[in-house]
């Protein structure tokens, strides 16, 4: 047999610079009994060592933070781990933010000001396999 395993969890790592951020996510992320929240990290460089680390599923990265932007971390995600989902959020929601996110590989773009669902929404259409921009 091929592809996941049905109870196996969407494995997700968390950067943002924010704690609360962080917390408020993994909180919502894991009433959801198929997704895994693996690790939280407040900068982009350990972003990159613990994704490649860790090989989640997901990587939902805040385009601004310290040390390293999200930008950059999804690059240099992307060029180890091809395999490797990146969702990109930012306060932004002007063009060229969504654009320079899917320009480096994100899978997929959201908007902070978008309510804490559409993060799932957002973490199982790029596990489908397509593209998410909330904007």
């Amino acid at each position: 047999m091929t592809g996941n395993l049905p109870n196996k969890p969407i494995r997700v790592l968390l950067a943002d610079d924010h704690k609360i951020v962080r917390d408020a996510l993994r909180e919502l992320l894991e009433l959801e009994p198929d997704i895994e929240v693996v690790m939280d990290v407040a900068d982009g460089e350990s972003a990159v060592e613990k994704t490649l680390e860790l090989a989640p599923d997901i990587v939902f990265l805040d385009i601004r933070m310290r040390d390293m932007d999200g930008i950059d971390a999804t690059l240099q995600i992307k060029k180890a781990r091809p395999d490797i989902h990146v969702i990109c959020v930012s306060m932004h929601h002007e063009k060229k933010f969504r654009e320079a996110a899917f320009g480096a590989g994100a899978s997929g773009y959201m908007a902070k000001s978008e309510a804490a669902t559409e993060l799932i929404k957002a973490i199982r259409t790029v596990m489908s396999g397509n593209k998410y921009d909330s904007n």
